[in-house]
């Protein structure tokens, strides 16, 4: 594998994303510029935002390393991936459009008018925040290290750099017009490639991949694949987690606050569907035909690297070297988007509940909004940055994975039931969150500090792993059961709100310029 070329795209990408990054700049002036890009994203664009955002090193390398490792059972992976946003689609993104909030604690207080719960939201959006940004940190340091050979730290450093560079140069605005740059830049990478192997493939007298001939290629080494204790549940457990954790994410969620109204939200939803499925096409590719062309990995080398591994394999030389440069850019690409979104969410919430109130009240209310954004900026993308160096060396699709089991369990039920259940009250919506984060991260701090894998027959582990499936439901049941022992802390404004949030805004509109002034 050749360093310099795959250095020349690291650069090339870098230098794009820094520039459209500074256009975004000369048009970034307002608190609303920073925060929503001033809400005036169209339904097109958004999409190519929120699909560059979304696509995370997870999804560049984590998905194709997972199913390398694990076998055909995770080609659900992608399949939860797409649908989280179908779920997205039909139940909230109109209704958080119209709420007319910045982000998610913003929708909290507005739904449940309580200060305290805005700051339990708020601090589950910077955990949650954080926790994402930490596989991107690790997968940059991974791919520069795998196509260089350098040490995994200036990856990281560099992810980190250039993404506080178009955050704080523009917010918003410049991160927008970046993703939606760099989803195009992702697609073509990891196509490209995949179709040139495939060709190869074919053109050396072998026959097309099939999954379900056990004489065929891929049949022959699926008894290779590490089989995963208790499938069945650990499957389903994980499409749980995707389709509601979606909803839950900080970086998803902000995006559709960019839209000028619900009717606009619905149709970038839509987009995004067909975005993302196009490009879930091919990680699994990847890793099916990294089994066949890199049966065993050196010692000490993640399955998470297969896919910059796998050109150099099945072409080796200048050709193999040129296609591990172009997906090098496209997962370089992929951290840089993922981690901006994460940090633009991060820092908004960080400025608007932490900062920005304690930095004014000490300079008597002289600090310019656009300053604080900026630096919330620096310890949004500041504190994981630094927790990567202590983080044990997860797969990149499983940290992302308990991101979006802790998601579902605490922001979801927030979520769905303030959009949809009238009775929600305060100390219910509390009793869900603090149930749901119980549950979830202490299932993730086990599952870091280990358990047995033989504890309950092999049960607790899977359960630890993947507690989506009993932690998500325990946080419903907690919200609704306390919400209906509690009908005093229900909202008096509730019904009002929940119309706010369902009507569309024509109809609103519409029925403020017929009403007498």
């Amino acid at each position: 594998m050749s360093p310099t070329w795959s250095l020349t795209a690291i650069v090339l990408v870098t230098v794009a994303t820094l520039a459209v990054g500074a256009l975004g700049l000369r048009i970034s002036r307002t608190t609303s510029d920073f925060y929503v890009a001033g809400r005036l994203v169209s339904a097109r664009l958004n999409a190519s935002a929120i699909s560059g955002e979304y696509l995370s090193a997870a999804s560049f390398l984590g998905v194709a390393g997972i199913v390398y490792s694990l076998g055909t059972q995770m080609l659900w992976l992608p399949v939860g991936y797409t649908i989280g946003y179908l779920v997205l689609l039909v139940l909230v993104a109109a209704p958080l459009r119209r709420s007319g909030a910045y982000t998610i604690p913003d929708f909290a207080e507005l739904r449940l008018q309580s200060p305290r719960l805005r700051r339990g939201a708020s601090l589950l959006v910077v955990g949650l925040g954080w926790l994402y940004l930490l596989p991107q940190f690790q997968g940059a340091g991974l791919a520069l290290h795998t196509v260089t050979g350098g040490p995994p730290a200036v990856g990281s450093l560099l992810v980190a750099v250039v993404v506080l560079a178009s955050v704080a140069a523009g917010g918003m605005r410049s991160i927008t017009l970046v993703q939606a740059m760099q989803y195009w830049l992702k697609l073509a990478a990891i196509a490209i490639p995949a179709f040139v192997l495939v060709w190869l493939w074919i053109r050396a007298g072998e026959p097309l991949p099939g999954f379900t001939d056990p004489a065929g290629p891929f049949g022959a080494n699926l008894a290779a694949y590490r089989p995963r204790d208790h499938p069945v549940y650990a499957t389903y457990s994980t499409i749980l987690a995707l389709c509601f954790g979606t909803m839950g994410l900080p970086h998803v969620l902000v995006r559709f606050y960019t839209n000028p109204d619900g009717t606009a939200a619905r149709r970038t939803t839509v987009i995004v569907i067909a975005l993302l499925g196009a490009f879930y096409v091919f990680p699994p590719l990847y890793g099916m035909l990294a089994r066949v062309n890199l049966p065993t990995l050196p010692a000490g080398v993640s399955s998470d690297s297969v896919v910059l591994l796998l050109p150099g394999a099945v072409a080796p030389g200048a050709l193999g070297d040129l296609l591990s440069a172009i997906l090098a850019g496209g997962a370089f690409a992929a951290f840089l988007s993922t981690a901006s979104g994460l940090t633009v969410s991060v820092a908004g919430v960080i400025d608007q509940d932490l900062l920005s109130g304690a930095l004014n009240k000490r300079l008597g209310g002289d600090l310019p909004a656009t300053q604080s954004f900026r630096l919330a900026s620096i310890v949004a993308i500041g504190v994981p940055f630094a927790a990567s160096w202590l983080a044990p060396n997860l797969a990149l699709a499983d940290l992302v994975g308990m991101a979006f089991a802790i998601a579902a369990s605490t922001l979801c039920p927030l979520l769905l039931l303030g959009v949809w259940w009238r009775r929600l009250s305060t100390a219910g919506a509390a009793a869900g969150m603090v149930v749901g984060a119980t549950l979830a991260i202490g299932a993730t701090a086990a599952t870091f500090v280990g358990v047995p894998a033989d504890a309950l027959g092999g049960w607790l582990p899977v359960l630890l792993a993947q507690p989506a499936a009993w932690s998500m439901p325990a946080a419903f049941a907690a919200a609704m059961v306390v919400s209906l022992a509690t009908p005093g802390s229900v909202p008096k404004n509730a019904a009002r709100i929940l119309v706010r949030l369902h009507v569309p805004e024509e109809v609103t509109q519409r029925g403020a310029s017929a009403s007498p002034n």
